[in-house]
């Protein structure tokens, strides 16, 4: 079962408006290494991408493991829309990363650690 978050809901003129529920994305592992520096570049000059752990788990899911979405989204327990979400914005923050010559740092998201099973 998907746990969510629910989101407040605000008026504007009159029309009330309520975001997406975010749903919690279950991931593996918090990775060890959360910081990754294009070399030759020193940090005064040096802009950051940050890439949250949900992110860095769809990534692994579908390009390291090759799982097809929608096996990777049951994994993450969201929809394989979302996940195609998750995955592209991924994509998008590592190639401006490799592009530009930018860091990546790991961190934040909406996550929660799976439950060994």
């Amino acid at each position: 079962m998907r746990s969510c978050e629910h989101m407040l809901i605000f008026v504007v003129d009159n029309y009330e408006h309520m975001p997406r529920r975010k749903c919690v994305r279950q991931v593996a592992n918090h990775p060890d290494i959360i910081y990754y520096k294009p070399a030759g570049v020193s940090f005064r000059n040096l802009k950051e991408v940050v890439l949250h752990v949900d992110e860095l788990e769809a990534i692994r899911l579908a390009d390291l493991e090759g799982l097809y979405q929608e096996e990777a989204a049951e994994q993450m327990d969201v929809s394989r829309a979302t996940f195609g979400r998750i995955l592209s914005e991924a994509n998008k923050k590592i190639a401006d990363a490799l592009v530009n010559a930018k860091a990546i740092r790991i961190e934040g998201g909406h996550f929660e650690l799976k439950q060994e099973e």
